[in-house]
């Protein structure tokens, strides 16, 4: 891993984002507070903790973010997308399925991209054209060719109705795959595929910061990532096929991609 300070700053912030949540959940057992109320109160705690660590280091930078974070870039070209809790609903129920992701991008490129799982103390990291590491070994996605042999994860909308694409997507490729699961957490989801855990995850209903920086991470690591139909990817689209680059991202794009009836 080369040494960088934006990459710095970044594994320090999420290690100290995580920390928070770490200290909050164990707060879940005293509840004098509904979990609803002790979540927002982690999140904003989380948040803020990365923000004001970043701030520090990088004044002049903007910020983007899940829980209302959303700063001008002051003239700069550079922004920090974050998501100081992503995995919500597994966090409240005492899931060990959830991360802190922070994600750098200038003039519209990522450049870091850091997602750590305080309660594995896993942290991923990856540079623009450096590569992808996991606890600073590198990493790589799984060579799994065929998707009746693949572990894929979809990632269906928190309030899903019966009816909704989404689900029927998930239902072509239930039958069609050796394993369907989802899981609660995209950028764990991500950097999974980007260490060779899981073999693909699609989304369609994903904002930038679930998803900035474990894009990178998988790119970085040497995995795929196109919207479903193909296409190229942007973070500011809910529209994701991550994989690790085998045959298994074209048998996915041909159930996903295709018009979903009624």
């Amino acid at each position: 891993m080369h040494e960088d300070p934006y990459c710095d700053v970044a594994i320090q912030a999420a290690r100290a984002g995580g920390n928070v949540l770490l200290q909050w959940v164990r707060r879940f057992t005293v509840r004098e507070k509904g979990p609803a109320n002790l979540v927002t109160e982690a999140d904003f705690a989380s948040q803020e903790t990365i923000v004001g660590l970043i701030q520090s280091r990088f004044p002049e930078h903007g910020f983007l973010g899940e829980e209302g974070l959303d700063t001008s870039l002051h003239g700069q070209s550079c922004r920090w997308i974050i998501d100081p809790l992503d995995g919500t609903a597994n966090y409240v129920h005492g899931f060990p399925y959830f991360a802190v992701s922070i994600g750098l991008e200038c003039a519209g490129e990522m450049l870091v991209g850091v997602v750590y799982d305080p309660t594995r103390d896993e942290m991923f990291v990856a540079q623009k054209g450096q590569g992808a590491w996991l606890n600073e070994h590198p990493i790589r996605p799984s060579a799994v060719d065929r998707l009746d042999k693949a572990f894929v994860v979809a990632s269906l909308p928190s309030a899903v109705e019966a009816t909704d694409p989404a689900v029927a997507r998930m239902l072509r490729v239930l039958p069609r795959a050796q394993t369907v699961q989802r899981t609660g957490s995209a950028a764990l989801n991500l950097v999974y595929v980007a260490c060779g855990r899981i073999d693909a995850f699609w989304s369609t209903s994903l904002k930038p910061w679930d998803v900035a920086a474990g894009s990178l991470i998988v790119v970085e690591a040497g995995g795929s990532m196109t919207s479903t139909d193909s296409g190229p990817f942007d973070p500011n689209v809910s529209d994701l096929l991550a994989s690790n680059g085998s045959p298994i991202h074209g048998e996915l794009v041909e159930l996903l991609g295709g018009p979903i009836g009624s």
